[in-house]
């Protein structure tokens, strides 16, 4: 009797670890800065509908909206203060949220017609400062123009990029932090002097591999997307969530732990098992298609549930992107009927996602 009863208890024990091990460790949101207007509220925001709602990390575009001290030269008009960021990690804090900065660095330092602040200020750090932002952009474009990139091998890049990293990180008390680097097509161009002719995926891995080993040296973690370490004419998945400039190879020269934020928005393409057996951590991103946050949870779970101990570990979870401003996602959020579309919409694609993921938890327990 008291060895069935062993039996039955070891039984149910596995079970249940077998279930709770299955659970999504991080389930995030990424989401622009709030402006300093909109501080006040976003804080209730984390509060009241974000922490409840099971959201534990939290991922805030920030670049150039902070009143920087080492480079007061890159503050954005009307920056978030000091004060303000604080009051974001102590709500963060308060109810167990990662909060984690983002700075774009690599690409995507232009929007369209305007430059971003580095290479305003800084010009010299353009990798094609042959190509001209046009008055009226339009993609495409003859120059294959999305986003300017600052070039890597520039020698006084990152004196700049590494006072903007230590700052951010410190003020906002963060173990992580994010560097964007997706959607980087200007890399080894053949008009840069100091890139042209070189690999570009290892262009892409160095910088990868300097600002992680920057971070690590206070025990913080750099976080990426990842789409430039994607092959992505041969496996169909194309220029944008994949790499067509050669970049792809650089997933085997990066450091293993760099955090990979896997982003795919028509589909739940299943490529978070290709990182996982790189050996880097994963989370899979939505932003639109409530159908692809919902795929995207019973994906990572089942990758969990059906891997080997080490793999299980790289699937981190599922995260939520957002790419207009803090003040309309909850003025939407707080709308009966959010926007749809014809292409989805993102308030409800969040909205899936969090639901998707409380059911599974539900079922596990």
């Amino acid at each position: 009797m008291k060895k069935s009863f062993i039996l039955l208890f070891t039984l149910l024990t596995s079970n249940f670890l077998i279930k709770a091990q299955a659970d999504l460790p991080v389930v995030a949101l990424c989401i622009a800065a709030p402006s300093a207007e909109n501080v006040e509220e976003f804080v209730e925001f984390i509060d009241n509908e974000l922490a409840p709602s099971g959201i534990n990390t939290l991922i805030l575009r920030v670049d150039f909206n902070y009143d920087y001290k080492l480079r007061p030269e890159l503050r954005d008009e009307n920056p978030l203060s000091f004060n303000d960021v604080k009051s974001l990690v102590n709500v963060c804090e308060k109810n167990n949220i990662n909060l984690i900065p983002q700075v774009n660095l690599l690409g995507h330092q232009s929007w369209a017609s305007t430059l971003n602040k580095l290479l305003e200020v800084y010009p010299e750090f353009d990798e094609t400062p042959h190509v001209k932002l046009p008055e009226n952009y339009k993609w495409p474009n003859s120059d294959g123009l999305y986003c300017k990139s600052y070039c890597p091998l520039h020698p006084k890049v990152h004196e700049v990029v590494y006072d903007l990293i230590d700052e951010i990180v410190e003020v906002f008390e963060a173990k992580d932090f994010h560097a964007g680097m997706d959607e980087v097509f200007y890399i080894a161009d053949e008009n840069c002097s100091r890139c042209k002719g070189l690999d570009p995926a290892e262009l892409f891995a160095g910088e990868v591999t300097l600002l992680s080993n920057h971070l690590n040296k206070t025990d913080k973690k750099l976080w990426i997307w990842g789409d430039r370490l994607i092959e992505g004419e041969l496996s169909g998945i194309g220029m944008w969530e994949g790499s067509t400039n050669n970049t792809e190879k650089a997933i085997d020269l990066i450091p293993k732990n760099v955090v990979i934020c896997d982003w795919h928005y028509e589909k739940a393409i299943p490529t978070p098992a290709y990182f996982s057996l790189k050996g880097l951590n994963v989370i899979a991103c939505s932003w639109r298609k409530p159908s692809v946050a919902n795929e995207q949870v019973k994906m990572m779970h089942d990758f969990r549930s059906n891997s080997p101990d080490k793999m299980r570990d790289n699937f981190l979870g599922v995260m939520h992107t957002y790419w207009s401003s803090a003040k309309k996602f909850m003025d939407d959020y707080k709308t009966i009927n959010p926007p749809i579309n014809e292409e989805g919409s993102e308030v409800e694609c969040f909205k899936e996602m969090v639901e998707s993921v409380k059911k599974l938890n539900q079922k596990n327990n």
